[in-house]
């Protein structure tokens, strides 16, 4: 009687225990899910609100759609991310073209890409079929505590990650077929042309594949579609080369991509990393001393410290990291994917791959300690992501002022190469933080009424000059939506620093600059 009595209670004790941590994930996978939805609205609310499209490197790609020249001007030379193109600026050109409306091709360039990840989502919602739609909800986590580290910047790892998602969930959950292969292949297909470094995400999904068995049809389809997808990125590789001004700067960007060290550079991450580890040691310690309800306390103290750093000792401000921040999308993306497949898969009853400590660790992550210290963690990311963030926009409200009355001026250096050149030093040091060197001449074009600046403001520093001489010529003889003298500005720019011999006898402006004698 007491070993039935003993059995019973153990068995109520589990069966409250199962409820608890069901429970615990039900709050977790409603708080990742709504944070991603969340922000994945926020990027398009706010990109368009406050014209990010123009950040950064955005600038240039802004001004290029404006005069219909994005694949002229950039785009052949990076032929490995020709969907990124013929998404977010075949369209947006074509509207321009169309309704001789360059503003509103901007906005629709701006849509597209910051919508990516919206789109994203969506598609894989409807791609997921594992139970519970476990995949799904990795992909709102991942979009809430990844996307804000380079939101603003329009690096095309953006849109590798808008792709990945759903890439993964169609290639674990495509039923079988000719239709299903075709799918899986194009899927693939345009992942690998967002950006190189898409080429390990899917050689990532192929892995999480490998879980279901080395021998199971879907990894053989996934594995003979990517197969197909290497050939044509390579053969479109091969006959689009870039230009040779180009080659060796693609290279330094090549190595500082994979640079870990860029983390180590980011205020935010090491924020961020101090908040979380602050929040883990607080747990852990609070746990020792049998405080009760060791989580929300712990929070309490690391919220009290965020709030006393950003009110007493924060002058940091995250801009130009967002791009080198993209590190951490190839770097986190096929973790966060490896773990998404293996709990669907589990789920499924289909993780046949024996991995050695994979079952052991996908348990605690699974505990109800793990589950609601996850769920502090993504609350204080959630934060720090946030402030950031409108810390970021008003940073770039104000300096997008400053251009924008210096394009507007009288003041001038004519030492820069033309009379109607003024340089972007006079701006206040802590908003100059948000400049761009290689392209706040073409911000200041963009942020002109009527596209019509007095001043074309120039980077003293700058190092590296998009358009070449030739190309800048071109573009000023073309029937354009945009003023012929705002062309001309960028022309004589251009012809400064970047000239092509074979167009520029034809044109003393052309010329590279005298030099005294030493």
């Amino acid at each position: 009687m007491t070993a039935e009595l003993s059995a019973s209670r153990a068995a109520y004790d589990g069966l409250h225990a199962d409820a608890a941590v069901a429970s615990d994930i039900l709050l977790l996978r409603s708080l990742v899910i709504g944070a991603g939805l969340c922000w994945a609205i926020v990027f398009v609310v706010a990109g368009l609100g406050y014209g990010l499209q123009l950040f950064g490197d955005g600038s240039i790609f802004s001004y290029a759609v404006a005069v219909e020249e994005a694949w002229r001007f950039h785009w052949h030379n990076i032929p490995g991310r020709l969907f990124v193109y013929l998404f977010c600026y075949v369209p947006a050109e074509a509207y321009v073209h169309l309704a001789r409306d360059p503003q509103g091709g901007i906005a629709v360039y701006g849509i597209l890409f910051f919508g990516a990840q919206l789109i994203g989502l969506a598609a894989t919602w409807a791609a997921d079929r594992s139970r519970g739609r476990i995949i799904f909800a990795y992909a709102c986590g991942s979009t809430a505590c990844l996307c804000p580290f380079v939101f603003g910047f329009p690096t095309e790892m953006w849109m590798a990650h808008a792709l990945f998602w759903p890439t993964l969930a169609l290639c674990h959950c495509t039923p079988r077929g000719i239709g299903g292969s075709a799918l899986v292949f194009l899927a693939l297909l345009a992942l690998a042309f967002t950006h190189e470094g898409a080429l390990v995400l899917a050689v990532a999904i192929l892995l999480t594949l490998a879980l279901r068995g080395v021998r199971d049809p879907a990894l053989l389809r996934a594995a003979a579609g990517f197969s197909g997808v290497v050939l044509v990125w390579a053969a479109v590789k091969a006959e689009l080369p870039p230009d040779d001004y180009i080659v060796d700067v693609m290279h330094r960007a090549a190595l500082n991509f994979i640079d870990v060290r860029n983390l180590a550079a980011s205020d935010r991450f090491l924020l961020m990393a101090g908040a979380v580890a602050g929040y883990a040691i607080a747990v852990a310690i609070l746990r020792l001393l049998a405080v009760a309800r060791p989580r929300a306390y712990a929070a309490v103290v690391v919220l009290a410290a965020l709030i006393a750093y950003w009110l007493g000792f924060d002058h940091a401000l995250h801009a130009d990291n967002r791009y080198y921040l993209r590190t951490i999308l190839l770097m986190a993306l096929p973790v966060l994917g490896g773990l998404a497949a293996a709990y669907g898969l589990r789920a499924d009853g289909r993780l046949k791959l024996a991995v050695p400590l994979l079952p052991q660790l996908m348990t605690a992550l699974a505990g109800r300690p793990m589950i609601q210290a996850t769920a502090g963690a993504v609350g204080l990311v959630m934060l720090v992501h946030a402030v950031e963030t409108a810390k970021f926009v008003g940073a770039w409200t104000d300096y997008k002022a400053a251009v924008r009355s210096l394009a507007n001026g009288t003041a001038a250096d004519p030492g820069l190469g033309d009379p109607l050149f003024v340089s972007s030093a006079r701006i206040d040091a802590e908003l100059n933080r948000l400049s761009w060197s290689s392209t706040v001449h073409f911000l200041s074009v963009l942020l002109a009424p009527g596209f019509a600046p007095a001043r074309l403001v120039v980077d003293p520093r700058q190092g590296y000059f998009w358009l070449s001489c030739e190309t800048a010529m071109q573009d000023e003889g073309a029937y354009r939506a945009v003023p012929v003298e705002s062309r001309r500005l960028v022309r004589v720019q251009a012809c400064l620093h970047r000239f092509t011999r074979g167009v520029c006898r034809k044109s003393t402006v052309c010329s590279p600059p005298a030099t005294s004698d030493p």
